[in-house]
């Protein structure tokens, strides 16, 4: 497997910054992702989908904008023919292609953590879309734009923003986040 090489890798310094006090949010890279997208045919949604979830170790797969948290990794409809494979510990290498297709996307994303008190607060400010858990619970995921640039949010058990953003604009994206965030007083780890 080729060494994935990050997006933000010198170009940020742990600390604390903006408003003084304990950090409303903390935002914070996750290095070594491993993200696999299934895409299956209409007539073979069902099956592609037991097949993601068997590779992630669960019982069934996720309806459209939901996650199946299993025991190898986590499955995500991002939209209604397609799942990605969060997190797994083997590598994801096919479908056949009367059922459906296998992509493994870990190098066009980044993915960045966003938690504390006040990280639904700061992200509301830069998504349009109602992040609150009535709107958005635990266990959700959407596409939305943050600053014009399409990204995928994943609201974890641990309810901490999981954003998949795509390489090219990590950089500039990061940029938005801290300085909105130290608003709030934001702690980067």
């Amino acid at each position: 497997m080729v060494e994935r090489a990050s997006a933000l890798s010198g170009h940020y310094q742990r600390g604390k910054y903006g408003k003084p006090g304990e950090p409303g949010v903390v935002l914070s890279e996750a290095p070594g992702l491993v993200l696999y997208q299934l895409s299956a045919w209409p007539d073979t949604l069902e099956q592609v989908g037991l097949i993601g979830s068997e590779f992630i170790g669960a019982e069934t797969y996720p309806g459209p904008g939901r996650v199946m948290v299993g025991s190898q990794g986590s499955l995500l409809r991002i939209e209604p023919l397609k799942w990605w494979c969060y997190g797994l510990t083997e590598v994801f290498c096919s479908l056949p292609v009367d059922m459906g297709t296998a992509l493994d996307l870990s190098h066009s994303r980044t993915h960045v953590r966003v938690t504390g008190d006040q990280a639904q607060v700061c992200l509301n400010r830069l998504i349009p879309i109602d992040l609150r858990l009535n709107a958005c619970p635990i266990g959700s995921v959407m596409s939305t734009s943050l600053h014009h640039v399409a990204i995928t949010i994943w609201v974890s058990e641990s309810g901490t923003y999981e954003l998949f953003i795509p390489r090219g604009f990590a950089l500039s994206l990061w940029e938005v986040l801290t300085k909105t965030a130290a608003q709030f007083g934001c702690e980067i780890t």
